[in-house]
This record gives C-alpha cells, structure tokens and sequence, in this order.
C-alpha cells in the first residue's frame, strides 16, 4: 500500500507568542517549532498501517527550509522518504494554497491512501485535508479514530458529537484526516535517527499563479480582563435571570 501523510511544522505549544510589527503572523525568529501534534498521529497509523499490509510511507509537506526538521524526525519514526514543496511564502499560507501546493507535489505518485492530521495546532481551520481531497480527487472522511482496510476498501470509525461514532465504508484511493489520541506514538529510535540522513527528500517549487483565498487581518495576544455586574430585584426574578444569562450568555447550562 502507497501512503501519503502531511506533515506541518508549528509553533511549540510552550512557546509564548509573540507577533510581527504588522500583528498577522508571529515573530518567526523568536519561535520554537515542532511537529504538530495531529499529524504525529496521523503519521503513526500510516506507519502502523504499512507494517500490517507492506508498502512505502511518503511524508509530504509544504513550508520554508525549516520543515526539514520535522521532515527528518519523521523519516526517523519509519517514513520510507518525503516530498517537500519549499517556500517561504508557505509559512503562514491559507488551506487553499497549502492543499494546492500538496497536490501539485503528489498527483504524480498515484497514492493509495493519505492521511493528515484533523487541523493543525496554530491556525487550527482543519480545511487541508478535505480541499486535498478535492484537488487530488480522492474519496474522503474525517474525525477518524480507526482505519481498517478490507479487501481493497476502507472501514474508518469517525468520532460525532455527544460520545457516539459513526463507521463508514470508503473505496481506494481515499484521503482520512486523523484525529489526535488513537494511538500510541512511536519516538525515533538512534538507528532511526542515523538511517534518516541517507533517505530521499524530493524537493519541489510552490506552483506559479496560487492566490490566498483568506488572509488575516489581525492577530492579538487574548487580555484578561475582570467585570462584575450585580443583578437587583426580587430574589426570584434575580435568580431567573441569572439563570438566563449562564444559559444564553456565558453559554454554561
């Protein structure tokens, strides 16, 4: 089996923010990166899923030179080799441009199955998955919290609301976006680490003529803030409104 698993490289979750001069984008200067959490997953059921069926694990990513750290930590986990469109304006790219830099890199490889992760830890829009989907012309499903392959098709269990589940049957190729907590990540091992370094990295150019189709306006640091309001009245009508403002307002009940 041919996977494909998308990768994205974020902003360590430790890392306190700090934005640009022109509050849309961090200061990348000053930021700690790592792989972002979802995509962990989604790379550790490909590689789960290649060790029960065989065939070759491809990570594939979009962003500037700094992805090649997580591009090797994850060649160093099991990926067979990877794909890398490279480009600075990929840093803070939108999931249109991003889906359609993937898929300009991937069409060629024929993949059977690609995986990604539900949304990635900093703009968090878990849109790639489903335009790469569209893009590369793939069947797809999302939320997934199991992948089972069975006699050429997919059975995936996807995560609803309220704790219930919903399994669904796909044909190949299809595209599954993965949600975080399913299994048990694997770390790179030393002979993982050192076997990394001789394994192919193909990189590509962002395709010309890509527009953003959003952008961000503004970026700003969430400030605490403290309010207090007292609510007069009847004691009964006092406790109803309260009531109402936890209900409609603060949406607590």
């Amino acid at each position: 089996m041919k996977i494909a698993v998308c990768i994205k490289q974020v902003p360590t979750r430790e890392w306190q923010p700090r934005l640009n001069e022109s509050k849309t984008w961090i200061r990348e200067a000053d930021a700690a990166f790592e792989m972002n959490e979802p995509d962990a997953y989604a790379l550790e059921a490909g590689l789960r899923l290649c060790e029960q069926h065989g065939g070759e694990v491809v990570v594939c990513a979009a962003g500037p030179a700094r992805v090649a750290q997580v591009v090797r930590e994850a060649l160093a986990r099991g990926a067979d080799r990877a794909i890398h469109v490279e480009d600075d304006r990929l840093a803070a790219a939108d999931a249109y441009v991003t889906a359609a830099a993937l898929a300009a890199a991937m069409r060629e490889e024929q993949f059977e199955l690609v995986l990604t992760g539900l949304q990635s830890d900093d703009q968090g829009h878990g849109q790639v998955g489903v335009v790469l989907a569209e893009r590369l012309g793939m069947a797809h499903s999302t939320i997934i919290m199991d992948v089972q392959v069975e006699g050429g098709r997919l059975r995936v269990k996807r995560e609803l609301e309220g704790g219930w589940f919903q399994w669904v049957a796909l044909p190949l190729p299809a595209l599954l976006t993965i949600q975080s907590g399913i299994n048990q990540l694997r770390y790179a091992t030393l002979k993982g680490i050192m076997g990394a370094k001789k394994k192919e990295v193909r990189k590509t150019a962002l395709p010309e003529g890509l527009a953003p189709r959003q952008s961000i306006v503004r970026l700003y640091v969430p400030e605490k803030t403290k309010r207090t309001e007292l609510i007069t009245g009847a004691p009964a009508d006092a406790a109803a409104e309260l009531v109402r403002r936890l209900r409609d307002e603060a949406r607590a009940l």
